[in-house]
């Protein structure tokens, strides 16, 4: 006689399937007091907003509280505005509500009838996955107490269980190691690690013989592909990426992280939304903020996470960014020294740059 057995599946594993879910443009629910439907406003398609506007007619559109400055609005709640969707609006205006790049082109979008008070825990939670995700930070969410929509294929959740998933700190796990010489250092091995929880592998690239009874050199560098493999010169990227492994090579030891946090945290496609509203007249850091994200959406617990799993407790930290320094002390990393990360300007970074010291505090 044959014995079944539940395959039981972890919250980070739930989780993976919401990210998926969203991603695709399906709904998931958020169970609260109330059932509630979550789906990013960027992978909405039109048949299944027909659905929603057919089935329920409690439709709320939430933008963070960045989106809605641009968009004038208050936000009564703290980090979201909260938008009655009207019958007479499609999702043409819902995308251009959420979506800066729309906005010469969809001109007017008010006035907008805005709720305040209550339990905003769902919204902020589908913000927040909405962003972890890479999507525009704008969501739709409808109380299913009071749809007739049928969800049985749907994946769920229970609120307290996403705000615990969120509460976690975010450890990577070393998966393999190998010899890897480079044009800079021939002695060098590269670190693959994998985090815990959802979410893209980094890398650590171990040049020389480490010292880990001395403070070590070390560079945490953000993914930035237009930078470091097309060689942009909108950014300082790619010459970053460049200079700090010439440092370490003339110091004859250090380490490089390598964080897949494109963009500051907000992806690729976000980050060349920011660039198309640059090209408008706006800095990189308005830009951030008309797309609705916060000047820097990285999480530097993931490089403290690295450097443990490394046995790295003491670092010479090659930034210019004194909130780098900030978060990864008070994370566990005692920064012995900060070495700067000089990086010529040239005419179409220097604004760029300018910015980042002006509005960022960087130590340029």
């Amino acid at each position: 006689m044959s014995k079944f057995g539940k395959i039981k599946i972890s919250l980070s594993e739930r989780v993976s399937r919401i990210y998926t879910d969203l991603r695709l443009g399906i709904p998931v629910i958020i169970r609260a007091e109330d059932e509630h439907l979550v789906v990013p406003v960027e992978t909405l398609n039109q048949i299944r907003f027909d659905l929603f506007r057919s089935l329920a007619t409690d439709l709320r559109l939430v933008v963070s509280s960045r989106r809605a400055n641009t968009l004038k609005m208050s936000s009564y709640d703290k980090g979201l505005a909260r938008i009655e969707v009207p019958a007479d609006r499609n999702l043409e205006w819902l995308k251009a509500v959420a979506d800066p790049s729309k906005d010469l082109i969809y001109g007017i979008k008010g006035p907008f009838t805005q709720m305040r008070g209550g339990d905003t825990r769902v919204e902020h939670l589908g913000l927040l996955l909405s962003k972890t995700a890479q999507l525009l930070p704008a969501i739709l969410t409808i109380n299913l107490k009071v749809s007739e929509i049928k969800t049985d294929n749907l994946t769920s959740i229970e609120i307290s269980d996403l705000l615990s998933f969120f509460e976690q700190d975010p450890i990577s796990r070393e998966i393999i190691s190998a010899r890897l010489p480079t044009e800079t250092a021939e002695f060098g091995k590269l670190h693959v690690f994998r985090p815990e929880l959802d979410g893209p592998e980094h890398y650590a690239m171990e040049f020389g013989e480490i010292d880990r009874n001395s403070p070590v050199l070390v560079r945490i560098h953000s993914a930035c592909f237009t930078g470091d493999i097309l060689g942009s010169l909108k950014c300082d990227c790619g010459a970053q990426l460049t200079e700090a492994t010439h440092q370490i090579n003339m110091n004859g030891s250090g380490v490089l992280l390598y964080l897949n946090q494109e963009g500051r945290g907000i992806g690729l496609a976000n980050k060349m939304r920011a660039y198309a509203l640059q090209d408008e007249g706006f800095d990189t850091v308005e830009a951030n903020h008309r797309l609705g994200f916060e000047d820097d959406e990285r999480n530097f617990k993931i490089g403290a996470s690295i450097l443990k799993e490394l046995e790295i407790n003491s670092i010479r930290l090659m930034t210019n960014n004194p909130n780098k320094i900030k978060l990864l002390g008070e994370n566990g990393i005692n920064i012995y020294e900060r070495v700067a990360l000089k990086i010529k300007e040239n005419k179409f970074n220097a604004h760029y740059l300018g910015t980042k010291a002006k509005k960022s505090g960087h130590l340029l």
